[in-house]
């Protein structure tokens, strides 16, 4: 069944060894839904005891998700530069992940608000992550250049799936981002969009992105690294939902953490 999806594997043992590696990651997942998150966002003075040396090793919101979303989207531009001409699918794989990481900046520069700061480990492993990722993913695409299609031709479902996430996961950013007046750095219930279904519609969407590379490219490492992300935000997504229902008491009890109706 996968070898229908999947191209064969040009170097088994490297990019199996790193599919592994990356599909381990998922284990990430379940300490974010246990309440053991990095420390970003609303998480990073959650449960968190503050001292002197704690806020010496942060560095503010905005400038800590540059450093995170930068590597990998120069990654993805200078594969580009590279790999020029290497047929259709290859273009689309590049112009997604250079896309997918310009829009984060651009939000990072122009959309978000941020309330607090990014401990620096936090923001090595993560910036780490993106751009390991970023590079595996356009480099074990280039392996199977010369290599039969996979049977079943995904990329063209996976361009739309992309699109969707592109676009929904930006309109969501800007309801979130609309909740903040200027000089507002408290939290609210998010409304309008997805939010009354789901606490984290721009996770939702995040995973349509990915998922949309992963059809694309369908390499073994994409899939792998697909799965770990999926876990990954649905884990966090979790604990959003519980961070709210423990701080806000109008919160709706029937509002999913990721999926729709389901989770």
């Amino acid at each position: 069944m996968l070898s229908r999806v999947i191209f064969p594997t040009p170097n088994p043992l490297f990019i199996t060894i790193m599919s592994m590696t990356s599909l381990s990651f998922s284990v990430i997942g379940l300490f974010e839904g246990l309440g053991k998150n990095f420390k970003y966002s609303k998480f990073s003075n959650f449960n968190v005891e503050k001292s002197t040396s704690k806020q010496n090793n942060t560095v503010c919101g905005r400038d800590g998700m540059l450093v995170v979303y930068i590597p990998a989207f120069l990654s993805a531009v200078a594969f580009s530069w590279l790999f020029p001409n290497v047929g259709l699918r290859f273009l689309l794989v590049k112009s997604a992940l250079t896309i997918h990481f310009f829009k984060r900046i651009l939000e990072v520069l122009f959309v978000h608000k941020y309330s607090g700061g990014m401990a620096v480990d936090t923001v090595i492993i993560i910036t780490l992550g993106y751009f390991t990722t970023t590079s595996i993913t356009i480099y074990a695409l280039s392996l199977t250049q010369g290599f039969p299609e996979p049977p079943v031709d995904l990329k063209y479902p996976g361009v739309v799936l992309f699109l969707v996430g592109i676009v929904g996961n930006f309109y969501h950013h800007h309801l979130l981002s609309s909740l903040r007046t200027k000089n507002d750095n408290g939290y609210k219930v998010p409304k309008g969009g997805l939010f009354g279904l789901v606490t984290c519609p721009h996770y939702f969407f995040e995973i349509l992105i990915f998922l949309g590379i992963s059809f694309i490219s369908q390499t073994l490492y994409t899939f792998a690294s697909t799965i770990s992300t999926i876990c990954y935000l649905m884990g966090r997504s979790y604990a959003t939902r519980r961070w709210y229902l423990t701080k806000f008491d109008d919160f709706p009890k029937d509002v999913k953490a990721i999926i729709p109706y389901v989770f």
